[in-house]
């Protein structure tokens, strides 16, 4: 229960895979235990899973996880930090750049889970996250990341001070609308002399109008055939597969 991982400082992984990947990372491992060493009745009583894995280990929470003000946050948006640097302070070239996603009230576990997964994939340089998103260290958010939670440089910081704060560096906001310009025919930044931070929307209400308001690129996937969108809108993490795959895309074949 997130109560009690806020009150003790801690959460679980499971599965040989993840336990492998907390052990490999530098994050604290304060206990591993094994079916085999505890027992199948315990394990599952222990276990968050519907079938419990032979393995679960309890690990230490990082510190820094959430991001007060501009003395905070400003410093946050460098590249090339990873989950392991995370706490390092701020980047010594003090050059603020790099690509980001800021999550606005993602509440599914498993679309966060899956959306540091492709964060992980692309190498987003950071994943900001407002304060009502889902708890990262959610059971199901943990499973579904795969292990990308080791090594992707994850906050929650306001995400209304994030998006000023890096168009004030000189960078650009992007997010999905509707009524926004075709990504495919877009010029995108991706972040190589400014911050560039793209904006995923809530999974029923999409961007906030706080937020929106800070969006200064807004950006439409469309469909296919154009004009025939079937499905009223697409899933969170799928949209940001797509458009994050687009940027990199552009980076990769553009220079």
């Amino acid at each position: 229960m997130k109560k009690f991982r806020d009150q003790e400082g801690l959460f679980t992984v499971e599965g040989e895979k993840m336990v492998s990947e907390a052990l490999g990372s530098s994050f604290h491992v304060e206990k591993v235990y094994r079916a085999d060493e505890i027992g199948q009745e315990t394990m599952s009583r222990i276990s968050a899973l519907s079938s419990p894995s032979p393995v679960l280990a309890v690990v230490r929470k990082p510190s820094g996880l959430v991001l007060e003000g501009t003395g905070e946050i400003l410093p946050a948006l460098v590249p090339g930090k990873s989950a392991e640097k995370r706490h390092d302070g701020p980047d010594k070239s003090g050059k603020h750049q790099g690509l980001f996603l800021a999550l606005d009230t993602i509440r599914d576990p498993g679309n966060l889970g899956t959306i540091l997964r492709i964060a992980d994939w692309f190498g987003i340089d950071a994943v900001f996250a407002s304060r009502d998103t889902v708890d990262v260290f959610n059971p199901k958010v943990v499973q579904a990341t795969m292990g990308a939670i080791f090594r992707v440089r994850f906050h929650y910081a306001d995400i209304p001070a994030l998006t000023r704060i890096a168009l004030e560096a000189g960078g650009h906001v992007y997010g999905t609308f509707l009524d926004g310009e075709n990504i495919y025919g877009k010029t995108l930044d991706c972040g190589a002399d400014s911050p560039s931070v793209i904006v995923i929307g809530n999974e029923s209400d999409g961007i906030s109008p706080e937020v929106a308001t800070m969006v200064s690129d807004r950006l439409f996937i469309p469909p296919y055939p154009a004009g025939d969108p079937g499905s009223e809108s697409l899933n969170a993490a799928v949209a940001t597969a797509i458009t994050v795959s687009e940027f990199r895309r552009r980076q990769t074949f553009n220079g």
